[in-house]
């Protein structure tokens, strides 16, 4: 198989990439190989290792700080460093798979988006990405696109100091009240299980575009979080809450489910239904019995 390279192994979706995608065919690099946003580094790495694909899942995503604070760096790595990768692939001939987000949506009718729904972020973290893409697709048309909803993984994102699921049972162990919204519905995706699909969609090869990719169903927060618990046999002290009430620095959509239309009809089979990922990402984590 032609050659991968992948940045941001390292993280929560990379590490699942890394353990999904051939062996012989994979260059994985951490940050710590590349520095997306350093430009000169970039063309070099890439111009090394004439990958015939990269995938990208390097982003800035802390989306309450970036409300606040990092704009800038957002803007940086989720849009310039993207553009610039997008181009470099083009002119080396490589193809490049893109991961972008369901924040993409919410500021427009509520969900589900297929592909070709308009995009309309509520947040400048969502206007990063959906900056980013653009620049994607203005490189080349042959560039893919992948958008998925909620991700939690084995690895945990380190920008986030875990994920969702980690962070629901830490709170309940502690004893803690926890108040979780109910007015924000998505698709929790599992990233073993989008790494899996990744896989199978480079295989076809698919054609250019943007492709939605995220298990099955849809809940809100409060319900993804009431699961977690159910499942796990978890005492816990939990409330619903609004997203008003909540209070977050940044405006989340109310209804981001996504359509997974295109990678179906290439053949791609659509993921489970989130709660049997996530029963499937407890037991992994040990956090149920076999």
């Amino acid at each position: 198989m032609e050659p991968i390279l992948l940045i941001g192994a390292s993280g929560q979706l990379g590490t699942d990439l890394r353990r999904t995608l051939p062996q012989g065919a994979l260059i994985p690099l951490t940050r710590a190989d590349l520095d997306v946003t350093d430009r000169d580094a970039v063309e070099r790495v890439l111009a090394a290792h004439a990958p015939a694909w990269v995938i990208n899942t390097a982003a800035y995503h802390r989306v309450d700080d970036i409300e606040t604070k990092d704009a800038r760096l957002a803007f940086a790595v989720n849009e310039v460093a993207v553009g610039h990768l997008a181009r470099v692939c083009s002119r080396l001939g490589a193809r490049l798979l893109h991961l972008s987000t369901d924040y993409v949506f919410g500021a427009g009718p509520p969900g589900p988006y297929a592909e070709d729904a308009p995009p309309a972020p509520l947040s400048v973290y969502g206007q990063s990405k959906l900056a980013g893409e653009r620049l994607v697709r203005d490189a080349s048309l042959d560039h893919v696109i992948v958008r998925s909803s909620g991700l939690y993984g084995l690895a945990g994102s380190a920008g986030k100091g875990g994920n969702f699921v980690e962070t629901m049972l830490r709170l309940a162990r502690e004893g803690r009240d926890i108040r979780v919204v109910d007015d924000q519905v998505l698709t929790p995706t599992y990233t073993a299980d989008l790494a899996g699909a990744i896989a199978q969609l480079l295989a076809v090869p698919p054609p250019g575009g943007i492709y939605h990719l995220t298990n099955a169903g849809e809940c809100s927060w409060f319900e993804f979080a009431e699961r977690i618990f159910d499942l796990g046999d978890v005492a816990r002290k939990l409330t619903r809450t609004t997203s008003d009430e909540f209070g977050a620095a940044a405006c989340r959509p109310s209804h981001s489910v996504l359509s997974n239309i295109r990678a179906v009809t290439l053949g791609v089979p659509p993921l489970r239904a989130w709660p049997e990922a996530l029963q499937a990402y407890l037991r992994a984590k040990a956090h149920l019995a076999d």
